[in-house]
């Protein structure tokens, strides 16, 4: 993906020296984790600090993006037999959360406009054995939740929105994750705000937050009480005590990046190729800046050899990995998947490397 000497990469973690004070208090006190069912006290604050964020009633938080998506079809007693309906250009995790559970993953084709689950095909993979959707909200683009929704309102399906991207992207002023009964957001290095590995899930039901709370917990409550099957899904107190700075420092983040991505599309404004751009009322968090283009590996290449990390995010749809191989055509997917290239745009990107950047890339094509 990119060459070693890469000067500008695709994402970094924006760590400073907050961060690393937080992290030396945890380890002072010595409290790095607990079992406790409400989770540590850096846990709880950035629980607070994260639901405050996106306006939901409850967050609970996990040890990754993942997690967040397996606790979340746990919660909603998806299991073997069930269907779930996820678009297949989406990263590998959104599937897997669901084989875990011993559900089957139906995949759905993208939107050639934002590459987010095409409603239409989406009507039509639909069958009785149809149990969730799982909209993901790809490269901070908000999916066309409207749409979806009302698909799983007919059928009486339930929604978890794959924000692990989207945290920040907000459509008529909601954010993603808030939309449906549940949403799952990543906290991982590359993401927009970062705990290390880390995640967390939003709802406004409190009969799905206790739940939520025990499988995080080996399915307890208090002491050895199993009560649901749970796993062991905590987010530790150093991760947490990461988080808690980060969202405090999220808006200053969404900001930069939006003032990258429109500098960066001026830059290139008269070249021929797809640039990614927000509909009405959506606000995007720019988590990663999208192009499509003909010849996708060579500019790729070019582009790297310069130090550029341009990275093409996800070359291999999952209905086409050796594990989920299946025969389905998914045609947008297909050609997503060949001409997409991400650009960073993060806010250590300056606006000097901005015009370094689109310098090369006009030279490459």
């Amino acid at each position: 993906m990119n060459t070693p000497n890469v000067k500008i990469p695709i994402n970094v973690p924006l760590i400073g020296k907050d961060e690393i004070n937080a992290v030396l208090t945890v380890l002072k006190e010595g409290n790095l984790t607990t079992a406790d069912n409400l989770g540590g006290k850096n846990v709880q604050e950035f629980e607070k600090l994260a639901s405050s964020f996106v306006k939901s009633k409850f967050a609970i938080a996990v040890n990754s993006g993942t997690s967040a998506l397996q606790a979340a079809l746990l919660a909603l007693d998806i299991k073997k037999g069930d269907e779930v309906l996820l678009p297949s250009f989406s990263f590998v995790a959104t599937a897997n959360a669901v084989f875990s559970t011993g559900a089957k993953p139906i995949f759905v084709d993208i939107l050639k406009e934002n590459y987010t689950m095409d409603p239409t095909d989406l009507r039509k993979k639909i069958t009785k054995k149809s149990k969730a959707v799982i909209p993901v909200h790809l490269y901070g683009n908000v999916a066309y939740i409207d749409q979806i929704s009302e698909l799983a309102k007919k059928h009486n399906l339930y929604i978890i929105e794959d924000a692990a991207q989207s945290l920040g992207s907000t459509l008529k002023g909601k954010h993603t994750g808030t939309f449906s009964d549940i949403g799952c957001y990543s906290l991982y290095p590359a993401k927009v705000i970062t705990s290390g590995e880390g995640g967390f899930i939003t709802t406004n039901s409190k009969k799905l937050c206790e739940k939520l709370l025990m499988i995080r917990n080996h399915g307890m409550v208090s002491g050895y009480d199993t009560r649901v099957f749970g796993l062991n899904l905590r987010l530790p107190e150093i991760s947490a005590a990461i988080a808690k700075i980060q969202i405090k420092k999220l808006p200053k983040f969404l900001h930069q990046r939006r003032k990258n991505a429109k500098i960066f599309s001026e830059l290139i404004s008269d070249l021929s190729i797809k640039i990614p751009s927000e509909r009405k009322n959506e606000k995007v968090n720019w988590y990663l800046f999208t192009i499509a283009i003909k010849n996708r590996n060579l500019v790729m290449k070019k582009l790297n050899k310069k130090g550029i990390g341009a990275s093409a995010y996800y070359t291999m749809p999952i209905h086409k990995t050796p594990f989920y191989k299946t025969k389905i055509k998914l045609s947008t997917t297909e050609w997503a998947a060949s001409t997409v290239l991400s650009i960073p745009i993060h806010p250590k990107v300056t606006s000097k490397n901005l015009q370094f950047i689109a310098k090369n890339l006009r030279q490459a094509l």
